[in-house]
């Protein structure tokens, strides 16, 4: 059997962590087995869907890299359809008319402390009889139309779970069509998949109660039953249900967080499944080929934005030094960089990259620690470096930066030149090379860390740096004044 697999997303949102974690599971089966993935937007809640979140979510898989073979289908255009088999199913007496308001009908059955309201909406019904059901309905009276659950229990065996079995008296006679004519949820998807001819239904935890119901209706109208399988839902690190209270929950979000889509599609497979080895950076095609379904665990996964921001850093440390500068691009624009003016003639943005990406976890970062090379001065100084580096013995450290000034004014421009003239300095006045190389790289990154020092210096160039040794004991001074 060719597998068909479908995701459904509903466009009262953006695509969050949740459901791109379905899509791609629902991806990663298709792509293996040579089946097809049918994209379908659930949109038939009109008052709450958009064409915008419609767009956010096509431009999310699109980011992820998450290609369908099928659609998108829109829910909405087999309304029709839906309403149809509800009627076929009343016809056929497999549901029935439930003419109480849904209020009301609560009331009733907490008045007699039934546990399904129900129970009081098919007695009504048996009371009331097909005939006078029929001519309340045909003189216009605002009705719903129930499932008539049957007895006795409804299983399947589930790809996540195994054998699952619910007791039907445990199910309510399920609505399938509301009293202004729209189907409800578990009747669309149900006619959905049967007409697209989907045979596996791959998603969260969250829809295992509606499972049952599902396949009660497919039953009823003599549709086949999909396979299902049912994937952990996703915690925050507090254990509780990830929300925006963790922090961003949509895939935009970590796009412009600066992440790469190949890291995201590597941790997202990985929240509730492994290889069964110790891989943990693994590729697109390593994932296709080494996906099951028998591999995906019961319990919830757990969402580390640790793990994320380390496997975003392998990512851009092993990306092609051209294809990160790229994408580093917008986000140093973002913060009114003009990379044209800086390196007019280009030889020097690839050597910033090559830099800067086996230090970095994210883009936005990569962009903050570019800051300092690309930007006409410093935004300050790291307040804990100055205190390490700085504060401790200023007048020595000023008097050792002077030195610098001069020593690196005749100094010829390179790593190598630039290293023993260094070291020496450092030798003449008795020091560790580093009491000279700490202060150094606060007065001409503002930082107290950053990239080889002396990388950092070709980077930047003798006259910025002769200028920001300048910049730094001249701060040194006015705080020395300061504080007197």
């Amino acid at each position: 059997m060719t597998m068909r697999l479908r995701f459904p997303p509903s466009p009262t949102g953006y695509l969050h962590v949740g459901g791109a974690r379905t899509a791609l599971f629902n991806w990663l089966l298709a792509r293996q087995s040579g089946g097809t993935l049918v994209l379908r937007i659930e949109d038939t809640d009109r008052a709450r869907s958009s064409e915008e979140h419609t767009r956010a979510i096509l431009d999310g898989m699109r980011w992820l890299g998450l290609d369908w073979d099928e659609g998108p289908f829109f829910q909405s255009e087999g309304v029709e359809r839906h309403r149809a088999q509800a009627r076929r199913l009343l016809a056929e007496g497999k549901a029935y008319r439930d003419f109480l308001d849904p209020a009301e009908l609560r009331a009733l059955a907490e008045a007699r402390g039934v546990g399904h309201p129900s129970v009081i909406a098919r007695e009504k019904a048996r009371e009331m009889g097909t005939h006078e059901a029929e001519r309340r309905a045909e003189a216009g009276e605002a009705h719903a139309l129930r499932l008539r659950v049957p007895e006795g229990s409804t299983g399947w065996d589930d790809l996540v779970h195994g054998p699952m079995r619910f007791q039907n008296e445990d199910i309510d006679d399920l609505v399938i069509l509301r009293a202004d004519g729209s189907p409800i949820y578990n009747l669309a998807v149900v006619s959905d998949d049967a007409e697209q001819g989907i045979t596996h239904v791959i998603r969260g935890d969250d829809h295992l109660s509606n499972t049952p119901k599902q396949i009660l209706l497919y039953e009823a109208l003599g549709l086949p039953v999909p396979v299902f399988g049912h994937v952990p839902m996703i915690l925050g690190p507090d254990g509780k249900r990830l929300s925006k209270r963790h922090g961003a929950t949509a895939v935009e979000d970590y796009a412009r967080q600066g992440f790469l889509p190949e890291a995201m599609v590597n941790f997202l497979a990985l929240l509730g499944w492994n290889p069964g080895d110790e891989r943990e950076v693994m590729s697109r095609d390593e994932l296709v080929e080494a996906f099951s379904m028998d591999r995906v665990q019961k319990k919830s996964a757990v969402f580390d934005t640790d793990k994320l921001e380390w496997l975003n850093g392998q990512y851009l440390a092993s990306s092609p030094t051209p294809v990160v500068g790229e994408l580093l691009r917008p986000h140093l624009e973002a913060r009114g960089v003009d990379l044209a003016a800086w390196d007019p003639d280009g030889t020097r943005y690839p050597e910033l990259v090559r830099l800067l990406q086996t230090r970095a976890r994210t883009l936005v970062e990569m962009a903050e620690q570019a800051a300092p090379f690309v930007q006409e001065g410093l935004e300050g100084y790291e307040e804990s470096a100055v205190a390490r580096h700085w504060r401790k013995d200023p007048e020595a450290v000023a008097h050792r930066l002077r030195a610098l000034h001069g020593v690196l004014e005749v100094t010829d421009w390179d790593e190598e030149s630039l290293e023993e003239a260094i070291r020496t300095l450092a030798a003449r006045h008795d020091v560790g090379a580093g009491k000279i190389i700490h202060p150094l790289r606060l007065a001409v990154t503002g930082r107290g860390s950053s990239p080889g020092i002396f990388e950092v210096l070709v980077l930047l160039g003798r006259e910025k740096t002769l200028e920001r040794l300048e910049n730094a004991w001249e701060h040194m001074a006015q705080e020395g004044s300061g504080s007197a």
